[in-house]
């Protein structure tokens, strides 16, 4: 078992910058890819950056690239969110996942946090 815990959404204005954190405890958190989704309401739960266990590679949606950076510290049993340049569109609940596989699909993800909430105003 793995539980996540996400911290740092809030209220921005457009072209603002946020740092999500997500904190695991449990099972070791370095055997898991860890991935950030996030869910607009009316709209499923989209893919956001995954990145390895060893934080060798990351993956990020084409919608986020260049603007945000996923990265991990192991030591500190924690995966962060960086979102820089921040649109209205990115306005959603994000979640961070743990998985064993290395995947961009809600269902490759196994442990879920309860989710933080990003707004961006224009």
């Amino acid at each position: 078992q793995v539980q996540l815990v996400e911290s740092g959404g809030g209220l921005v204005q457009a072209g603002g910058s946020l740092r999500l954190s997500c904190a695991a405890s449990g099972r070791s958190f370095s055997s898991y890819v860890m991935g950030w989704f996030r869910q607009a309401p009316g709209k499923e739960r989209e893919f956001v950056a995954r990145i390895s266990w060893s934080a060798s590679s990351t993956y990020y949606a084409d919608s986020v690239k260049g603007r945000f950076t996923i990265s991990r510290d192991n030591a500190e049993n924690t995966v962060y969110l960086q979102m820089n340049s921040l649109k209205p569109e990115d306005t959603a609940v994000y979640y961070c996942g743990a998985s064993v596989v290395f995947g961009t699909r809600a269902y490759d993800y196994d442990y879920w946090g309860q989710g933080t909430q990003v707004t961006v105003s224009s």
